[in-house]
C-alpha cells in the first residue's frame, strides 16, 4: 500500500513539481503508513527508483536519447542507460532514507 502511495503521488508531482518533493511525499506517506523501518525503506526506494526510470524514459525517447547521451559522455559513462540507473539510485536513495526518517519520527513520538 505504502509503495503504491508514493508511487502514484510522486508520479503526477514530478510532472509539475521540483525533484525534491519526493522526498516530502515519501517522508508524509511513511510517517502515516509504514509498518516498519524496513517497510518504509524499500516502499520509498523501490516506488523512486521505477518513478525517476519511469519519467526520464517519458522525457528522453521522444528526442532520441540526445540529451541522457551527452550528459553520459560528460560523466564518462560507456552508454546513457547507465546513466539513467545512476540517476534513478540516487533518486532512490534519497526517498528510502527520507521514508526511513519519516517511520523514525513516527516511532519517536509514540513513546
Amino acid at each position: 500500500m505504502l509503495f503504491f502511495i508514493i508511487f502514484i503521488l510522486s508520479l503526477l508531482a514530478s510532472f509539475v513539481l521540483p525533484w525534491w518533493t519526493i522526498a516530502i511525499i515519501s517522508f508524509l506517506m511513511a510517517l502515516f503508513i509504514a509498518k516498519t523501518s524496513r517497510h518504509a525503506f524499500w516502499s520509498g526506494f523501490v516506488a523512486i527508483f521505477i518513478v525517476w526510470i519511469v519519467v526520464a524514459l517519458f522525457k528522453s525517447v521522444p528526442n532520441d536519447h540526445i540529451l541522457a547521451k551527452r550528459v553520459a559522455a560528460v560523466f564518462h559513462l560507456p552508454h546513457w542507460i547507465l546513466l539513467l540507473l545512476v540517476t534513478a539510485l540516487i533518486g532512490g536513495l534519497v526517498a528510502g532514507m527520507s521514508a526511513l526518517t519519516g517511520f523514525y519520527v513516527k516511532k519517536a513520538f509514540k513513546k
